[in-house]
């Protein structure tokens, strides 16, 4: 499903100091896996999260999705890949505070640059039924829970049915009850519905969840 293959990332600070966030990273991610990487702050692992989630290109090595080279994509093309095979869950949210639960969890659809083959207020409305939501449909997100705002993400991140999740510290501004329910309800989204899951976390208990856990130090895979 993705594979990177002798990856690197490299910043120049101040025109010519070279930063090596990412060093010689060799990965795969499989199809249905639930994957947890690991890492201190300043590790790299938000840098590897951004090549994952097509947010940013290698310096050096190759990234293949399904067997394609990034790489050789447009922005364009890339901007449509990531639309559709990616949904991402963020520690702040990242709801519009303007548009209701419903319109938020619509948003990527507007954006879409393929014909759906489904009515995306329909659906939207099944996945609020699904997951506990009923009768927040136009709530806005200051009149709901953390743990409320949480799930909208992740239903804005299924609406457009992508192969993965990438959860960037999902538990990270909700309580430790409420950050429970928020893995248990993404532990369940890939057993039962076979949705590939990227979880990046700081915190052991966290990326215990994942059934292959990818620790990084420096730059390097110490652990994969």
């Amino acid at each position: 499903m993705i594979k990177f293959k002798n990856v690197w990332k490299i910043y120049k600070l101040d025109g010519e100091i070279e930063y090596q966030a990412l060093k010689n990273i060799n990965l795969e991610i499989k199809e249905k896996e639930f994957v947890s990487i690991i890492g201190p702050s300043g590790s790299g692992k938000s840098t590897l999260m951004h090549l994952i989630g097509l947010l940013d290109k290698p310096t050096k090595g190759e990234i293949l999705i399904d067997g394609k080279n990034v790489a050789k994509f447009s922005d364009d093309e890339l901007s449509t890949l990531r639309n559709e095979f990616v949904g991402f869950v963020f520690q702040q949210f990242n709801l519009i505070p303007k548009l209701t639960v419903l319109e938020n969890i619509l948003l990527p659809t507007i954006y879409a640059r393929k014909k759906l083959t489904y009515d995306p207020r329909k659906k939207a409305l099944d996945l609020i039924k699904k997951f506990g939501l009923s009768g927040k449909e136009y709530s806005y997100p200051n009149k709901i829970s953390g743990g409320q705002q949480q799930r909208v993400a992740i239903l804005r991140a299924l609406i457009m049915e992508p192969k993965l999740i990438l959860a960037d510290e999902p538990t990270g501004n909700l309580d430790s009850k409420t950050g429970i329910e928020i893995m248990n309800l993404l532990k369940k989204l890939n057993e039962k519905e076979g949705i590939t899951i990227v979880v990046v976390t700081h915190e052991a208990d966290i990326a215990a969840y994942g059934k292959r856990i990818i620790k990084i130090k420096d730059g390097e895979i110490v652990r994969n």
